[in-house]
């Protein structure tokens, strides 16, 4: 039977630190403060955005929320943006995405201040990640990461494989690993025997994007697997992970339950991207 890496108690040690942080800057006069900037009311924007506020809430951290009309301009939205970058009681900004079909991304983007950039989307971030100079990471692939920090995971010298290869999880993530001294290998669609490469893995990072595909043929013994899928599988009526977690669970040395997992956590280091961004005006 695998040991469960439950996101709850990551995010437990996470927000004792959190809320002394956030008191500590308070107390010089400077309240952490998030904004979140949402078009229309796609029901997992709200979600999301509803998870972010209640986890703010819980270490004291200030949250504004920007609501935009579904149909509202590229530069309506670019104007909200420069506002945010430039109103100095706001120390990071969260852009809900995907944004509207007309609304181009990479503009969105580019407008956002690197230093309240606590998504890691801009192409500074990105490549902080990339080079180790610093920047926020993309709160997923870094959950990723606060996982295995939590529960112990020494990753030098270890064979990785992640298995996805977007900017919002896949690269980032095996980047991180590499500055843990793993060996990673890095997987897509167009991978050749995806399972034995998977099975070959001391540690397996799955953001394949696609419910419980991962069958027991991917899994070998002792194996310590993230799940960053977040599916709803209609016929069970439940969320599920990329991983068939049945076949996985009596295989490998430890796993991320889905729900409860790295999705969990992922909330928690966008809060403490904020207070880093807020501490850096100290």
């Amino acid at each position: 039977m695998a040991v469960l890496l439950k996101g709850a108690d990551v995010v437990s040690a996470l927000n004792e630190r959190m809320t002394k942080d956030v008191e500590s800057l308070k107390s010089r006069g400077i309240p952490p403060t998030l904004a979140i900037l949402r078009m229309g009311g796609k029901p997992d924007d709200i979600s999301y955005e509803k998870g972010a506020v209640k986890r703010c809430e819980t270490v004291g951290l200030s949250v504004r929320s920007i609501v935009l009309p579904q149909e509202a301009t590229q530069d309506a939205v670019l104007q909200s943006i420069t506002s945010l970058n430039n109103d100095p009681g706001v120390h990071g900004i969260l852009i809900l995405r995907p944004l509207p079909k007309h609304i181009d991304e990479n503009e969105v983007c580019k407008a956002l201040k690197p230093e309240k950039d606590v998504d890691g989307i801009t192409g500074t971030s990105l490549s902080g990640v990339f080079t180790g100079s610093g920047g926020f990471a993309p709160c997923t692939a870094q959950a990723c990461m606060e996982i295995l920090d939590h529960y112990g995971v020494d990753c030098a010298g270890k064979s990785a494989v992640v298995i996805g290869r977007s900017l919002v999880v896949g690269k980032p993530a095996a980047m991180m690993l590499i500055g843990k001294n793993a060996t990673v290998t890095v997987c897509h669609t167009k991978t050749v025997d995806l399972p034995s490469i998977a099975r070959s893995a001391g540690i397996l990072i799955v953001a394949a994007g696609k419910m419980e595909s991962l069958t027991k043929e991917y899994f070998s013994p002792g194996q310590v697997v993230i799940d960053v899928g977040i599916n709803w599988n209609e016929e069970k009526g439940k969320l599920c992970g990329d991983v068939l977690f049945d076949d996985a669970e009596p295989i490998v040395g430890a796993i991320t339950p889905v729900p409860g997992g790295v999705g969990t956590v992922t909330t928690s280091v966008l809060v403490s991207h904020v207070i880093e961004a807020a501490n850096k005006l100290i």
